[in-house]
């Protein structure tokens, strides 16, 4: 029943999402310039969103590009108390743009520095998989799983760790020896000798581990005081991390942001997508041409002229 509610009050946004419905949940407060965020709102629209207890996912795309936006769609998968509950698990969403099938995972994974913690981050993982499903539409013909998509990005606090030695990870963070650091990942070493996420991609990481701060600075626990007691001691990790499956997505950027508001500091990516469109160009020309004069029958259109060629296109996510 619990894994049922998950998905039974799903929250889809489509089309009709007009400028006044974007200022009113989405642009800050005055005393942070509106004007600036509201105006640059103007071009894009809320497509989906969804949250389950602390995953939250929205997607936005341009105006321009929504006439082309089909199919939105959402599936929840809790992996937390008892195997169910939303506190870890994940929210996903996809659509289609033009002939191509966009599926993103926000996913919040089990938690644990001791050896062999990874495993239950992987078995969460399995179970995302495994339990994602979507709607296949009214043709049957649209995927059904995450790994069906075309293009497929996971992101989240993913929360794999090093497997060092906490006083060596500590040791080598302040050293910024990142490459030691990471020959060491946990995700890393899955993405290329594990089984669960084989043939994902990660690009470069040339940032600091992203967890765990404490408040309101740029400390890492366990190297902090508040009154008479430590803080519960955690090595630094990569926590929050962006990957991404299937051929035509090109990465353009990957790097933290400085937000204190937590005690992780948020990833960001860019990427490139390519894309499958239809383009009627021999439509046009036949709309121009005499031989347009001559066709009787829509039958003799559909079968005397190819119309549609299918080209790619790439657009930046």
């Amino acid at each position: 029943m619990i894994r049922k509610a998950l998905n039974k009050k799903t929250h889809e946004r489509g089309r009709k999402l007009d400028q006044r419905d974007a200022k009113k949940h989405f642009c800050p407060k005055k005393e942070e310039n509106p004007a600036k965020y509201c105006d640059a709102l103007h071009d894009f629209q809320c497509i989906i969103s969804k949250q389950m207890v602390g995953i939250f996912i929205s997607v936005w795309t341009r105006r321009d590009l929504c006439p082309f936006i089909r199919h939105p769609s959402v599936s929840c998968v809790g992996c937390g108390i008892m195997g169910c509950l939303g506190n870890k698990g994940s929210v996903s969403v996809r659509f289609q743009l033009h002939e191509t099938s966009f599926c993103f995972v926000c996913s919040h994974l089990a938690s644990g520095g001791r050896e062999g913690d990874e495993k239950n981050r992987n078995s969460n993982v399995a179970e995302i998989f495994s339990r994602t499903i979507f709607p296949r539409g009214p043709l049957l013909d649209l995927p059904r799983t995450i790994l069906d998509h075309d293009h497929v990005i996971l992101l989240g606090d993913l929360n794999y760790r090093i497997s060092l030695p906490e006083e060596t990870t500590r040791l080598l963070v302040e050293k910024q020896d990142w490459d030691s650091l990471l020959e060491n990942d946990q995700l890393i070493m899955e993405l290329n000798t594990g089984n669960m996420l084989r043939g994902w991609h990660e690009g470069e990481i040339n940032f600091a581990p992203t967890y765990k701060y404490c408040p309101n600075s740029d400390i890492y626990y366990g190297c902090c005081y508040h009154g008479k007691k430590a803080e519960k001691r955690r090595a630094p990790a990569w926590c929050d991390r962006i990957v991404w499956y299937g051929e035509g997505l090109k990465q353009l950027e990957y790097s933290r942001i400085e937000s204190k508001l937590s005690d992780h500091r948020p990833v960001k990516a860019m990427f490139t997508a390519e894309v499958r469109v239809f383009l009627s160009e021999n439509l046009q020309n036949l709309f121009l041409s005499e031989r347009f004069e001559q066709i009787k029958t829509p039958f003799e259109v559909s079968t005397t002229d190819d119309f549609v060629s299918r080209k790619r296109s790439s657009f930046r996510l």
